[in-house]
């Protein structure tokens, strides 16, 4: 058929079919009045799921999330420039990712920019700040085209963000199909055989090494590669302190965590004389700290490269892997571990009962900030599952990570292990899994304080306290009833104050299907490790 005879379609349909075609089936939208032709088109596909969020926060999280889980992208559907202007916190933590996601964002008509309307605002400045690719429409059968070549600019390499600024008469006017521009997208570069070669000869030192595991250095069939060098090799497996996913637990690979705290990470650090970066980079401490240096190695320690971002991490290791000659692959023993005795209901205990009912193959989503290194401690133990980080350090991402990832694995258990503070920033994710009954058990952890940054003050050696600073770090003035909040969103909830509620609460939830939270009143006891 000759484009003089094709059908015309909107501008919004001509978008959205290409999308279709090219796989994408699920849309996260907080949609405005620029959008409605856009929520039109979606509302008459039988293909795609649009799925409500109240907040934009929540939208790129849950795409990011889907991601990681599903490793195709999902759509996101935003208002304008303050829209994407709210989503930007967890898109610097989706591409920290390096998660694969199309943004659709829509635009005051053509005609309508010149009058500064209240929301007009540099669209195309913001989009440029998280978008590893990005286009504005020329008409509306250029819609489809861009639909396209988002789609394959997401999928490329180990993942990219995708934007279209669409303005909001492309969307309503008509137009045509057109043929599909010949395009070319990036794709994983290996690694140059002479680095391999000599990351090949170093093993073969005699040093106290260690291989340091980011993004797709962490794949499960990275992993398996990885182990038997490092076992062969006398060389410690370490990961990146926020990792985008890692599949661990009873019967897999251990991998010790680099500590979060610099002090802390330094010491761990200290003893090597090389560290090879799988898919990883340089460790540099979160912040900077009076007479505490940034970069966490001692300058005795090579550094040596061995893949890297845009590099195809898993033949690399592969080719290292069989260059090396080698066949074992190292598991560990599946243990229960120890037995809660303690009457305290903190962190440690929290976690032990997690491990111990921890369904298998489920999917915890962590943004317990101060709490979170005794549960991935406790949990190496537990039935296997993956575990998904706070890749950007931009907290919010906890909760709208874990409904994503819900979307994206139905059939899984999902747990968010959540700070309260943190848990403030995307609450309205607990409306969105209410609405979609998502699988997901919220571990609210509440201390009523920002916990990090009471330790942080201190790392930071401010100087004496007085209640007008803790008046800016605690937020139990008034009091925040998590379990209220939860039920209003259309969450069942409870409350657990003691060791044998929690545990009760846990156990129950982890047996039901559907969206709970479990808010869990523990005591300020955290420890720098």
């Amino acid at each position: 058929m000759s484009d003089n005879v094709r059908p015309q379609h909107t501008g919004a349909e001509l978008l959205l079919r290409s999308l279709e075609k090219e796989g994408i089936d699920t849309c996260f939208a907080n949609p405005g009045t620029s959008e409605m032709h856009l929520v039109t088109a979606i509302g008459k596909s039988s293909v795609m799921r649009p799925i409500l969020c109240l907040f934009e926060g929540v939208v790129t999280a849950a795409a990011d999330g889907f991601w990681r889980m599903k490793r195709y992208p999902a759509a996101t559907l935003l208002h304008l420039g303050p829209g994407y202007a709210n989503g930007m916190a967890n898109l610097h933590n989706a591409k920290k990712a390096v998660s694969g996601l199309v943004n659709i964002v829509g635009d005051h008509a053509e005609w309508h920019l010149e009058f500064d309307a209240p929301l007009t605002s540099d669209l195309e400045g913001h989009v440029k700040l998280h978008s590893d690719w990005f286009n504005k429409s020329t008409g509306p059968s250029n819609l489809g085209q861009l639909g396209t070549l988002s789609c394959l600019e997401a999928k490329s390499g180990w993942g990219k963000i995708a934007s279209i600024i669409v303005p909001a008469n492309h969307s309503w006017e008509t137009g045509k199909e057109l043929e599909q521009p010949s395009v070319s997208t990036s794709s994983l570069r290996p690694v140059d055989d002479s680095i391999l070669n000599n990351t090949a000869r170093s093993l073969r030192l005699n040093k106290k090494r260690a291989l340091l595991l980011g993004n797709q250095g962490l794949s499960q069939k990275s992993v398996e590669y990885a182990s038997a060098i490092a076992k062969a090799t006398e060389a410690d497996l370490l990961c990146e302190t926020f990792f985008p996913r890692l599949y661990r637990g009873a019967g897999e690979v251990k991998i010790n965590r680099i500590p979060y705290f610099a002090e802390v990470a330094i010491d761990f650090l200290a003893s090597y004389d090389q560290i090879l970066l799988v898919g990883a980079k340089e460790p540099v401490g979160f912040f900077a700290y009076p007479d505490i240096p940034s970069k966490l190695t001692p300058s005795s320690c090579s550094i040596i490269k061995v893949a890297s971002k845009h590099e195809d991490v898993e033949q690399a290791v592969q080719d290292l892997y069989e260059d090396l000659s080698l066949k074992s692959r190292p598991r560990v023993d599946y243990s229960q571990g120890d037995r809660i005795n303690s009457i305290t209901l903190d962190e440690i205990s929290v976690s032990q009962i997690i491990s111990e009912f921890l369904p298998e193959n489920s999917i915890i989503s962590d943004e317990g900030i101060t709490c979170s290194a005794s549960l991935y401690a406790q949990t190496e133990t537990a039935a296997p599952h993956d575990w998904l980080c706070l890749t950007g350090g931009s907290i919010g991402q906890g909760l709208p990570l874990g409904f994503g990832a819900a979307i994206a694995c139905p059939d899984r258990k999902v747990i968010t292990f959540q700070a309260d503070g943190s848990a403030m920033y995307t609450i309205q994710t607990l409306w969105s899994m209410a609405r979609e009954n998502s699988d997901i058990t919220v571990i609210l952890l509440n201390n009523s304080s920002y916990a990090i940054l009471n330790i942080e003050l201190d790392r930071l050696k401010t100087g004496a306290r007085n209640e007008k600073i803790l008046s800016m770090l605690n937020i139990d003035n008034p009091m925040i009833d998590w379990v209220e909040i939860s039920k209003g969103m259309g969450v069942e909830a409870s409350r657990s104050t003691n060791v044998k509620e929690f545990r009760d609460q846990f156990f129950s939830a982890m047996k039901q299907k559907g969206p709970r939270l479990i808010e869990v009143i523990i005591e300020r006891n955290i420890l720098i490790k």
